[in-house]
């Protein structure tokens, strides 16, 4: 086998890494990667957290917080509730089931990466973030809209994506 063979399959084994985890994810605690996300941003900020704060720590816009969070107040796991300091601003806060569900999930995917990205050394993290923009803008991904959340579907879908093998 050669490099180029070599560098594809790396690739294949991250996304498949992400799709099981996506799978495992979905049958532990019934949630997508980005609602798991929504709800540990909530919680990491003491169980409420508005929808600009979520959108900006994410990395995506306020209409995809919004379809996340309209589907999670469907599941239960959140509800909105309007701010005791400001009338007009409202709420995303996490409910009994959703933290429940949190605690049922298992480790996040990109968890698991930023541990292991901490532990290298200075020099490294910023060869592997080279590479890594490298290959985002060798498959001419560099401008697509992303969050810190290891996924293969869009962010704010309830589904992966259907992605040929």
């Amino acid at each position: 086998m050669d490099r180029t063979d070599d560098s594809l399959i790396a690739l294949r084994r991250i996304l498949r890494a992400t799709e099981l985890y996506e799978r495992d994810l979905a049958n532990a605690a019934g949630v997508t990667p980005a609602k798991l996300r929504v709800m540990q941003i909530v919680h990491a900020r003491g169980g409420t957290a508005t929808p600009k704060a979520l959108a900006t720590q994410m990395g995506v816009t306020q209409a995809t917080i919004t379809g996340l969070v309209d589907k999670l107040v469907k599941d239960g796991l959140v509800h909105r509730a309007q701010s005791s300091l400001d009338r007009r601003q409202v709420n995303v806060v996490l409910s009994e089931r959703g933290g429940e569900t949190l605690h049922r999930a298992p480790d996040a995917l990109q968890q698991r990466f930023v541990r292991e990205f901490e532990r290298l050394e200075d020099w490294e993290q910023a060869q592997l973030l080279s590479s890594l923009e490298r290959v985002a803008a060798m498959l001419d991904a560099r401008d697509l809209d992303a969050s810190p959340v290891l996924t293969t579907g869009a962010i704010h879908a309830d589904k992966p994506e259907k992605r040929p093998a």
